[in-house]
């Protein structure tokens, strides 16, 4: 099967091939997703997960308070984290050219490395329209090219984290009609940590939206899911989630015969992550359901604790 080449491929990164070895397994042994060995995603801060070698185009890197070891992903090739983040926006949303992009993202943007402001940067500089553009803390500048896109009629996407969404929320109340507005998560320590319910509540009400988007990626994955509302998570066709059990990091879930959704922490197959890992075992608790779709349901509490603490490398 073709995901059989994506895993031999992946057993090239000498940081994975030997997690691989040290849990007795032989790359050619591997015949279904349930016998894939997911890397966990904490080795992204101690180890430099490259397969093959390269120089990057590009480093990406998480967000992390002083003196935490922050997530290293070495990029090979941007433009195949252009053309996966280009061509799932399109899946999702369709032509980028019909879109005016807004980006509020305050921090992300103020910082170096972050694999959220290239995909965003990208798509304001693909929709090429006049209002699209970083607004950091320009709330009022924001307000205005809202108002302009919604008396033009120009279908809009606000993208921001979290915390901003709600400071602007505050200052402004309006009917969106024409916008969607997409959250990435996030408080940064600026708020308090208010559930997605509570947040995606205050937004509508404020905006007379009946649904608010989410993108779920992470600097670990060269690919992003998109939920339309709800907090249901929908990928790429090159992307699949799945979940583990909470006390064993191997033992994959399997829907039963009457169950249509598995419980878990999640793991997730990016096949974008061709010159990384391509198999990552997150520490987000969720809910897959049988048709690949997904809820976040929150944090591991032991998320320092990450991953398995059979090897060190």
């Amino acid at each position: 099967m073709a995901l059989e080449i994506f895993f031999i491929q992946s057993a090239n990164n000498e940081v994975y091939k030997k997690y691989i070895q040290a849990l007795g397994i032989e790359p050619g042994t591997v015949a279904s997703i349930e016998n894939i060995p997911f890397l966990p995603i904490s080795f992204f801060k101690t180890h430099e997960m490259v397969t093959g070698t390269f120089q990057p185009e590009i480093i990406f890197e998480s967000s992390g308070t002083t003196g935490e070891n922050t997530s290293r992903h070495l990029v090979k090739s941007i433009d195949l984290y252009k053309k996966s983040f280009t061509k799932a926006f399109n899946l999702f949303y369709g032509d980028i050219y019909k879109w005016c992009i807004l980006g509020l993202l305050p921090g992300y943007l103020e910082r170096e490395n972050s694999s959220l402001i290239v995909m965003v940067d990208d798509l304001i500089k693909k929709s090429n329209h006049p209002n699209s553009g970083f607004y950091l803390h320009d709330h009022e500048k924001l307000y205005q090219a809202l108002v302009h896109n919604e008396i033009t009629g120009k279908p809009t996407l606000l993208i921001g984290v979290t915390y901003a969404l709600l400071d602007f929320a505050e200052k402004y109340s309006m009917k969106l009609q024409n916008t969607f507005i997409m959250e990435t998560g996030g408080m940064k320590g600026k708020r308090k940590e208010m559930t997605r319910e509570e947040v995606h509540e205050i937004l509508r009400n404020k905006f007379g939206l009946n649904k608010i988007h989410s993108e779920y990626g992470m600097t670990e994955l060269l690919s992003q899911a998109y939920s339309k509302g709800d907090g249901i998570f929908e990928t790429p066709p090159w992307m699949k989630v799945l979940t583990r059990e909470y006390n064993d990091p191997f033992a994959i879930n399997s829907f039963s015969k009457n169950n249509r959704f598995s419980n878990g922490l999640i793991n997730i197959i990016d096949l974008a992550n061709l010159y990384s890992c391509c198999f990552i075992a997150t520490d987000d608790v969720g809910r897959v359901y049988k048709n690949n779709r997904f809820e976040v349901l929150g944090r591991r509490d032991v998320s320092d604790l990450r991953g398995c603490s059979l090897l060190t490398i």
